[in-house]
């Protein structure tokens, strides 16, 4: 770890850079022979100086990507998640599969439901507001809408 800021050290010092930090000495001195001398004097605090000029500008780079992608997942979270209300309502029925049936294609097109997490989601409000003897009837019934609504879509 240590070897390898040395190395970066001395690679930014050779490479060097066009920032006031180190490249573009600013002398009040008229005589080239002054100049020359005042560079080689602060030759290690201009290191110094390049060196923490390279650091700042990396950790505000990386604070942006980070910010962005902060963002980005924060838009994803968002817009990525819908929320269904379903209200439950006691029913007796004389033919619960085509109730079932109705109940999950209104759903299905009331709420734009297209995502197959949305539908998983979906079949779980079904299953769990309904009682065990139902459970059979509901899985089919959800197969039947969704292939028929889905599946018959991409073909065409």
């Amino acid at each position: 770890m240590q070897g390898s800021k040395e190395y970066k050290k001395q690679r930014l010092q050779l490479r060097g850079c066009r920032a006031l930090c180190c490249s573009c000495r600013l002398s009040v001195s008229s005589s080239e022979g002054a100049e020359s001398s005042n560079s080689d004097r602060f030759a290690p605090i201009s290191s110094l100086a390049h060196a923490m000029v390279q650091e700042r500008l990396g950790q505000m780079i990386r604070e942006r990507q980070d910010q962005a992608r902060r963002e980005e997942r924060k838009k994803a979270r968002v817009g990525g998640t819908k929320f269904i209300v379903m209200m439950a309502m006691e029913k007796s029925s004389y033919d619960p599969r085509e109730d079932f049936r109705e109940s999950m294609v209104e759903m299905i097109m009331a709420n734009q439901i297209e995502e197959p997490k949305d539908l998983r989601g979906l079949l779980n409000c079904y299953v769990s507001m309904n009682s065990d003897e139902y459970r059979g009837i509901i899985l089919e019934v959800f197969h039947e809408v969704c292939t028929n609504m889905f599946l018959c879509c991409k073909c065409h």
